[in-house]
């Protein structure tokens, strides 16, 4: 198999590297790959709405006592 097979990088129009195109099929059990994954998904929820602790678990034990 070619070392670079499911990885593609794209160049913008002033020929620097811009974009990289990972097979996540081909490398997903890659540690490597599963970190960079983790970190893009930690930047991409900056921002976003958070609960604390304990709104959780009040949340959980509501869901709980409501299906038993």
């Amino acid at each position: 198999m070619d070392k670079t097979a499911g990885i593609k990088c794209t160049k913008n129009a002033s020929g620097n590297k811009r974009y990289l195109c990972i097979d996540l099929d081909m490398y997903g059990e890659n540690q490597l790959i599963e970190d960079l994954v983790d970190l893009l998904d930690t930047e991409l929820s900056k921002g976003d709405e958070t609960i604390s602790l304990e709104e959780f678990n009040r949340y959980i034990d509501k869901r709980i006592a409501g299906n038993v």
